[in-house]
């Protein structure tokens, strides 16, 4: 089964697209050469907080991303975001419609 691992943050200095940016070119980068990585992505949900979601094939995947997405935060975002709450589950179903690009 996957899992999925969701990550709520505060920004407290700077933007939403400045953190979409590094998040983009660094935890992207840090989470795609872990075992189990499937996808990962940033949203903002506006009054300056975003989420950082990643998909993993299992949820033992996804629990071992944590302290490695937590280093990467610490060393590169500490003085931007603050960590509200970080959790990993199940995931029981993840569908979509494919799109042409």
């Amino acid at each position: 089964m996957q899992a999925v691992r969701i990550s709520n943050y505060k920004i407290i200095k700077g933007t939403f697209p400045e953190l979409a940016e590094e998040a983009k070119g660094g935890m992207l980068t840090t989470l795609r050469s872990k075992p189990g990585f499937l996808r990962y992505g940033l949203a903002d949900l506006g009054d300056d907080t975003c989420v950082s979601i990643s998909l993993w094939e299992s949820h033992e995947e996804a629990e071992a991303a944590t302290p490695i997405a937590t280093a990467w935060v610490h060393e590169h975002l500490a003085d931007r975001v603050e960590l509200r709450e970080d959790q990993a589950g199940d995931l029981a179903f993840f569908e979509g419609v494919l799109t042409a690009v």
